[in-house]
């Protein structure tokens, strides 16, 4: 990268998104449309100790941008909250975490990468979407992954990389939208 071309601006106007060229760690890596199921390897050493490297379906459906939510304040500016949905085809398969090196993350439009539940953004428990942890076979679960962002961070990239280490991106839309939208807004009514 040039020395004169910021970050955002090499982001905005020369990578090529969903490309994989490599340059951006994304080599051989698809931006998958909002809303498509990703057929992922559950975590190979749970937390809790269960079984979980099953196959593990992942479908992020819903993204609702607001600057506090249950009680909590964005430190940023926005909290980008999102529902995904985790399925379990054949046995029993839990979400990859942080401390396996995988999980979450947010890619922000101007490249910056911000972890999941960092700040209060831990502290978003919707009713309703409160899963994670051990799906059993045949079973789905709903949960939510939320971000504190700027405003202008909005529209980024949702990332996971799953149990075996490969990672998978969605590109989400940069105003609220899904079909859970109605439902995630009633779970998160309330300061419990």
């Amino acid at each position: 990268m040039a020395d004169d071309v910021s970050q955002a601006d090499w982001m905005k106007y020369c990578s090529d998104e969903g490309a994989g060229t490599g340059g951006d760690g994304t080599e051989g890596v698809e931006t998958l449309k909002f809303g498509t199921t990703a057929k992922t390897v559950g975590a190979q050493s749970p937390v809790d100790g269960s079984p979980g490297g099953e196959m593990l379906e992942v479908t992020p459906t819903t993204v609702v941008y607001q600057a506090e939510a249950m009680a909590s304040k964005s430190e940023n500016g926005t909290f980008a909250i999102i529902t995904v949905k985790d399925r379990a085809p054949r046995g029993t398969a839990t979400e990859s975490a942080p401390i396996e090196g995988g999980g979450w993350q947010w890619i922000a439009p101007d490249g910056q990468a911000l972890d999941e539940g960092d700040n209060d953004a831990s502290s978003i428990t919707p009713r309703g979407f409160t899963g994670g942890g051990m799906v059993p076979a045949g079973a789905w679960a709903w949960q939510t992954v939320s971000f504190d962002i700027g405003k202008e961070q909005r529209g980024g990239t949702l990332v996971y990389t799953d149990g075996g280490g490969q990672t998978f991106r969605w590109k989400v839309p940069g105003s609220d939208a899904g079909p859970e939208l109605a439902e995630l807004r009633r779970g998160m009514e309330g300061n419990y």
